[in-house]
């Protein structure tokens, strides 16, 4: 394929991305706005759902297609790259107080799963048995999730001067929702494929390209959203995102994986001896601080970005 098809391809991708996220962005607050659901639980489930698709497609695709370590390197790769360099990046940006209410189960969720796939995979394979251990995790936050989004719900009813909208401009907003994340999606794919195409071209190993190039591009979603946040004065919706979508990422990618490889997936020595381990300290790294005082710091997320170079730098050598 010439060149310039390639770079023309990468371009329409990043256009779709942007703005996509913008719409996308902007439905999802509506969705926050007209429910009375906090923008932190929209963000922590519809949003965090919608821009996992990415990792779920891609790593199922590489079990079916036998690349089992891009598959499992693009899950946790996706985790590390989440908090390591996207809230690294809306942390530094913004600083913000969290609702420990919101926050704390969720948060001790996304590093309970991180430890648990760490455990279970230590001797080198997931089975689909034990891996039912990250699905009841994934379970416990969902229906945490759904209490929060009743209660928020409830209160919302009882609140004077609800807001109210015609079907015509819910229709209107749910449909810039959707095609949001269809464009981010479409947008990803393309600068995967190409980028990772280009990649092996030049003899860089699956795995490696599973937890960095793969992972990062099942990210954009991720970012992309973050980055409109930012934009947007919206801290809530981008820390509830990456959380929602790093415990899917570890809780319910993974099981499905398994099942599909035949329940035993077998996993390389970079990912139990480094990447789950990095995986884990940068979930601590990542929520120890709010956990303690109830906010970010802007030196958490410098740390935090940190601690991404240096493992990409391991990674390289």
């Amino acid at each position: 394929m010439s060149i310039w098809v390639t770079v023309g391809l990468f371009l329409v991708g990043l256009v779709l991305i942007v703005k996509g996220g913008d719409w996308f962005l902007d439905g999802a607050v509506w969705i926050a706005e007209a429910t009375g659901v906090p923008r932190f639980i929209i963000g922590a489930t519809i949003v965090s759902l919608a821009t996992t698709l990415p990792e779920l497609t891609v790593s199922v695709t590489g079990v079916l297609a036998g690349e089992v370590d891009l598959a499992v390197g693009n899950a946790v790769g996706s985790v590390t790259a989440n908090l390591g360099l996207i809230l690294g990046i809306s942390v530094v940006c913004i600083p913000s107080v969290v609702s420990r209410r919101q926050f704390n189960l969720k948060a001790l969720l996304m590093v309970a799963g991180a430890a648990a796939l760490l455990v279970l995979c230590r001797a080198g394979v997931l089975a689909f048995l034990p891996s039912l251990v990250l699905f009841a995790i994934f379970l416990v936050y969902l229906a945490n999730n759904i209490q929060d989004a009743r209660s928020s719900m409830t209160e919302s009813r009882d609140r004077p001067g609800r807001r109210t909208t015609s079907y015509r401009k819910t229709a209107m907003k749910l449909a810039m929702f959707a095609v949001g994340i269809a464009a981010i999606v479409v947008g990803s794919r393309l600068l995967i494929r190409y980028g990772s195409d280009l990649a092996l071209l030049l003899g860089v190993p699956a795995s490696i390209i599973g937890v960095t190039m793969v992972a990062i591009g099942t990210s954009l979603p991720e970012l992309v959203t973050t980055l409109t946040a930012i934009a947007k004065r919206e801290a809530s919706m981008s820390v509830g995102n990456i959380i929602g979508a790093n415990v899917i990422d570890l809780t319910m990618i993974l099981p499905i994986c398994s099942a599909v490889s035949g329940g035993r997936l077998t996993l390389g020595r970079q990912t139990t001896a480094l990447d789950l381990p990095v995986c884990l300290a940068m979930c601590c790294v990542a929520v120890l601080p709010p956990l303690a005082r109830g906010r970010f710091y802007r030196w958490q997320g410098v740390l935090m970005l940190a601690l991404y170079a240096g493992y990409l730098v391991l990674l390289v050598m």
